[in-house]
């Protein structure tokens, strides 16, 4: 897959205590298989799905203080420097600064003004996804936060995305757009999520059969936070996985209704 335009959400990781039960639980529940850790890069593992790249699993740094595990989505970006810059100057904060790892990439940590933690890659060697929208792949992601003022005037500010509301009852959903494609949502967090869980992107991997995905995921310690539910994108459900990591899984072939109304934010 080639470098995506800046701003398209291009890889996803995340941080494990127990490294293989991960694996394991990912394994059965997506089907992914995983290369051989690198000792050189932290035992950083490459997941596939059908044999192409589609995210990574790591454990925590040495001395690095435990923290709970949680999928980080990162953006693709011409310049990490200059994304970081952007990131500072719209009232977001960088937690990581751009560091290039071998030939591969630069990367770069960074968080919203209101808490949700994100990444950015410069694309070397290490394009990102080889695959999407496919079983076992990254699809879709939504920015889950509770002051979606904030969230709005940031990520369109750094990413140049251009803004649609959805039309959909008393839901607060936002669209992002790069050009004429979608990229990303934007969900506000109400009361129904516990205090305790902070704001987070919610990333979907494909899955051929949703419920067969959750029943999986269940035996194996996960639990089933929302759905299954079907709707006009498909069949999904949103899940934590035995380490806490919150993600969702959806089966883009079973649709139901109409697409819902989008409406430009000016």
């Amino acid at each position: 897959m080639a470098v995506q335009p800046e701003g398209t959400p291009c890889w996803a990781d995340a941080t494990f205590s127990d490294l293989e039960g991960a694996k394991n639980f990912y394994g059965e529940v997506l089907g992914w298989t995983f290369a051989e850790a690198s000792p050189e890069y932290g035992d950083y593992t490459q997941a596939y799905a059908d044999g192409k790249a589609v995210a990574a699993v790591v454990p925590p740094m040495p001395g690095q203080p435990e923290a709970p595990s949680q999928w980080c989505l990162y953006f693709a970006a011409r310049d990490t420097a200059a994304t970081a810059a952007r990131i500072r100057d719209n009232g977001g904060e960088v937690l990581m600064e751009p560091m290039q790892v071998g030939d591969f990439g630069t990367m770069c940590l960074a968080r919203d003004p209101s808490g949700v933690v994100f990444g950015v890659w410069q694309a070397g060697s290490h394009e990102g996804f080889e695959v999407m929208a496919e079983p076992g792949a990254y699809t879709w992601a939504e920015v889950f936060t509770r002051e979606p003022e904030k969230s709005d005037a940031f990520f369109p500010a750094v990413f140049s995305y251009r803004q649609r509301d959805m039309k959909d009852g008393d839901i607060d959903f936002r669209i992002y757009d790069l050009g004429e494609r979608t990229v990303l949502g934007r969900m506000q967090m109400t009361e129904e999520f516990p205090p305790e869980v902070p704001p987070y992107i919610n990333v979907y991997f494909t899955v051929e059969d949703c419920d067969d995905a959750v029943a999986k995921a269940a035996k194996l310690g996960g639990i089933l936070r929302f759905g299954p539910m079907t709707t006009p994108f498909g069949r999904f459900a949103a899940i934590s996985d035995p380490q806490g990591a919150m993600f969702s899984v959806i089966d883009v072939t079973t649709t139901e209704g109409d697409m819902p109304k989008l409406s430009d934010v000016s």
